[in-house]
């Protein structure tokens, strides 16, 4: 009879444990985080979509965000493939190989002004048209953006004329920024942006190609003179946001769908938003440090399109003998080209 009694007690117990427990594990993904934790682009948006991912998920799905990276920023897209990292987010110019070809969509010159319909454009764009997908193999695309127009930023340096630009070493992303520079006579450098600071301070760049909001980000505005702006940029760069498909997979249907509805389009617009906000502040920052912000003159910006025109017609027919039509991805891109 006791042990009966003992039975029934441990089943109540039991039972009411089960009863008091959820029953769905919580899901933590890690995104390793390569940018400074208070860049605007963190601020501003990746950790802002992750709470709306445990929003969204109503607490199924959390996101963790690192303080530190696990990896160097250029292997943050492998980091996510490999499952090194869950989440990860960067430049597809900062991959060196060809595997981001269409992604060069969001890296020309003259895309537009506001980094949010920029951004969403060439989520429109490169993940409709150009198939997107099919580059970031072994990966789910979360969001795909770029920042506001690239502008250039430089010390001692002001260009009236392209002869100018012979001797004038400039950080650039890689990509179609470090072809565009080199095609003007510039001696291009590739690093990551957290490398800019020294690098400028110690006499080994001349200059930048970053978007307004390296001024405050990076603390430069003491040690540049002059930024040079072009309409709709004199470059972009192009972003992403993917998480390990494994890992994705293993989510349910229904978080999957909650959590996209944070991302794609709406992240595109978010990143943008982070952008905008984050050039306005850098653009006061170089008023109140009595910088030169100047438009590129005319013999400038026809040197510009000279060198950018074949350019963009190489990588149109790469596109094409993919079977994508690339002349009318980058027209649709394309809003303040000159002339067009």
């Amino acid at each position: 009879m006791k042990f009966f009694k003992r039975t029934l007690l441990a089943g109540a117990v039991l039972a009411s444990g089960l009863i008091g427990s959820p029953a769905w594990a919580a899901t933590e993904l890690v995104l390793s985080s390569w940018l400074p934790p208070r860049h605007p682009l963190v601020v501003g948006a990746i950790k802002p979509w992750a709470k709306q991912v445990e929003e969204a998920t109503e607490g199924r799905v959390s996101v963790r965000v690192l303080t530190k990276p696990l990896g160097a920023p250029p292997a943050h897209f492998d980091m996510a493939k490999d499952g090194v990292a869950d989440i990860t987010y960067g430049l597809h110019s900062f991959t060196k190989d060809d595997r981001f070809l269409r992604s060069r969509v969001g890296q020309f010159s003259f895309l537009g002004n506001d980094a949010v319909e920029v951004s969403k454009n060439f989520w429109t764009v490169y993940n409709g048209q150009l198939d997107a997908a099919g580059e970031h193999e072994g990966t789910h695309i979360l969001g795909l953006f770029t920042h506001g127009p690239g502008v250039l930023l430089s010390k001692g340096w002001h260009f009236d004329e392209p002869g100018q630009f012979q001797g004038f070493k400039v950080r650039t992303p890689g990509g179609y920024p470090a072809d565009l520079m080199s095609g003007v006579g510039a001696t291009t450098l590739f690093m990551s942006s957290g490398e800019v600071y020294e690098k400028l301070t110690r006499g080994v760049i001349d200059g930048i190609c970053m978007a307004m909001d390296a001024v405050r980000a990076f603390k430069l505005d003491k040690h540049i003179t002059d930024v040079m702006t072009v309409p709709g940029g004199l470059y972009n760069t192009s972003w992403f946001l993917v998480i390990n498909e494994g890992k994705w997979e293993g989510l349910s249907a229904e978080d999957r769908e909650a959590i996209m509805s944070v991302s794609g389009l709406a992240f595109s617009e978010l990143a943008g938003k982070a952008w905008n906000e984050a050039d306005a502040k850098g653009l006061d920052a170089t008023e109140k440090a009595g910088i030169d912000v100047y438009a590129a003159p005319q013999p400038v910006l026809s040197k510009i399109v000279e060198v950018s025109n074949p350019i963009e017609a190489q990588w149109v027919e790469a596109v094409t003998a993919q079977g994508f039509d690339g002349a009318a991805a980058l027209k649709a891109m394309q809003t303040e080209k000159p002339g067009s």
